[in-house]
């Protein structure tokens, strides 16, 4: 079952989800839901995927890591799984 924005709040529904933060257009990469924090986990490796879709692969990776995977939002912060391993 693919996770998505829709069904992540109707689950959560009863809870405060506006404050759940999610990264814009990589739907798609969504694997979680951490449930002590509330906070959106996304495969990393499904990202550059879908990031791909318009540039090559090592701009995929840079444009995440500088500006995605790496950026801090506040508490609510997105939790970016490196699942290369085991992500084929």
């Amino acid at each position: 079952m693919n996770l998505t924005k829709e069904f992540i709040i109707e689950w959560y529904g009863g809870h405060d989800y506006e404050e759940l933060l999610f990264a814009d257009g990589l739907d798609e990469a969504i694997i979680g839901i951490d449930p002590a924090s509330f906070r959106i986990v996304y495969s990393r490796t499904k990202a550059i995927k879908i990031m791909m879709r318009q540039m090559d692969e090592e701009e995929a990776m840079e444009y995440l890591e500088y500006n995605t995977f790496n950026a801090w939002m506040g508490d609510k912060t997105p939790i970016w799984v490196d699942d290369t391993m085991w992500a084929w």
